[in-house]
């Protein structure tokens, strides 16, 4: 009897070992990952989408930047631009020109990555032996974070345009491994690459050809005759 119990103890911890599977994935060749990248842009994305840019319209406007401190600046100034300028806004790049001036602040942009598995933790045994870390069902989170605060401001009263405030959002990707297998994705970045990726957005608007060419200009002029000027007062003698 002890012998089964013995015999069934070792099944159960070299059967998953044998049938479970083995996924590794390669995360980058540069310096951060796409997906990283995309989960700030989409968090950022979806904290703007909150903002009411309508009052800007018909209005001279100044984006103040020097209160964003953060990762990915351009695009949160460049998007911050492009929603002004959507809803009717003029930009000026001098705030003596503006009526307004939108101050925007960041108040956290940043990802986070968390890891949690069901299974068994490598174990140490007597006489050298280890039995291996076996993951039957594991899950990595990775969730990106927008706070962005932003204020208006009239240029001639110097007076706070409405009470501005902050937008808060957050993005995520989820991807489960089932005995190795996977990963099965989840969260707002699958969202995002299969709404772009697929139906009326997948179509191909414009697409530069495949060789390179050029033209000429139509008004070019025609080049002048090449001519020789003598240093002794001579008329110069056209090629």
């Amino acid at each position: 009897m002890m012998r089964l119990h013995t015999q069934l103890l070792i099944l159960s911890v070299v059967c998953p070992m044998i049938i479970s599977g083995c996924t590794s994935a390669k995360r980058s060749n540069t310096a951060r990952t796409a997906v990283e990248q995309l989960l700030i842009s989409n968090a950022i994305d979806q904290s703007l989408d909150k903002v009411n840019f309508t009052p800007f319209g018909g209005h001279m406007v100044y984006v103040e930047e020097k209160y964003v401190d953060s990762v990915d600046k351009a695009y949160l100034v460049g998007s911050l631009r492009h929603r002004l300028l959507a809803s009717g806004a003029r930009l000026t790049d001098k705030a003596e020109d503006a009526e307004i001036t939108v101050e925007l602040r960041s108040g956290g942009i940043g990802t986070d990555t968390a890891e949690s598995f069901l299974g068994t933790p490598e174990i140490a045994l007597p006489g050298m032996l280890t039995i291996p870390e076996v993951r039957l069902l594991t899950k990595t989170i990775q969730s990106g974070t927008a706070k962005i605060g932003l204020v208006a401001i009239d240029n001639k009263s110097r007076q706070v345009l409405g009470q501005g405030g902050m937008a808060l959002s957050q993005s995520d990707d989820n991807n489960w491994f089932v005995m190795g297998i996977g990963p099965f994705q989840e969260g707002t970045i699958k969202s995002e690459v299969k709404s772009s990726t697929t139906g009326p957005a997948a179509l191909r608007r414009n697409s530069l050809p495949k060789q390179v060419a050029f033209e000429s200009p139509v008004d070019a002029s025609p080049l002048k005759p090449a001519e020789i000027q003598f240093t002794g007062g001579e008329e110069p003698v056209k090629k």
